[in-house]
């Protein structure tokens, strides 16, 4: 348990199958619509296209779990299916973080570009995905059934050039940051 959320170290890591209950944790204060238990498993075991990214939070008390990605790799696309950061560490870099270890995983596995669905309301994770070369390329009236918000569409169309804005923009040295 961490109780100074103002100083911690981050590292960005592949999800491991004992995570799987603090990811659920996080999804079910992220989301309205959180992923059903079984799906993270299923994602992380039994998928092959699938890659889980975790981020893990340690002050010096002990390292949590406080933030994870989903992406689907299929033949030279990556699609990001979630994101989520624990609320209270929202705000500090860790979603930027967990977008860039999965895009590098996904650009060093072949992909060439990345889509992904996002809630039309959700600027805060529309500008993270426009930081990585992201355009939007469509809309999906009512798409989310709590509330039929639309989706909005976003392409990362040349996945190497998105990454490497981002590696210019500070990329891991960036806040002292680690990815293993």
């Amino acid at each position: 348990m961490i109780t100074d959320i103002k100083t911690f170290i981050v590292n960005v890591r592949p999800t491991r199958e004992e995570d799987l209950e603090q990811i659920q944790v996080i999804d079910q204060h992220s989301f309205n619509l959180p992923w059903p238990a079984r799906a993270f498993r299923h994602e992380l075991l039994e998928n092959p296209h699938a890659r889980l990214w975790t981020a893990e939070a340690n002050s010096g008390e002990g390292a949590v779990v406080v933030g994870v990605i989903v992406v689907w790799l299929i033949i030279d696309e990556v699609h990001i299916a979630t994101i989520a950061v624990q609320p209270e560490f929202r705000r500090r870099g860790i979603g930027r973080r967990l977008l860039a270890a999965a895009l590098q995983d996904a650009l060093r596995s072949g992909c060439r570009n990345a889509t992904l669905e996002v809630r039309a309301g959700n600027q805060a994770a529309q500008s993270l995905y426009r930081r990585f070369g992201f355009e939007v390329v469509g809309w999906r009236p009512r798409y989310y059934r709590d509330n039929q918000e639309d989706a909005i569409l976003m392409t990362a169309a040349n996945l190497g050039e998105a990454y490497s804005r981002w590696l210019e923009n500070g990329g891991w040295e960036r806040e002292g940051w680690t990815y293993s």
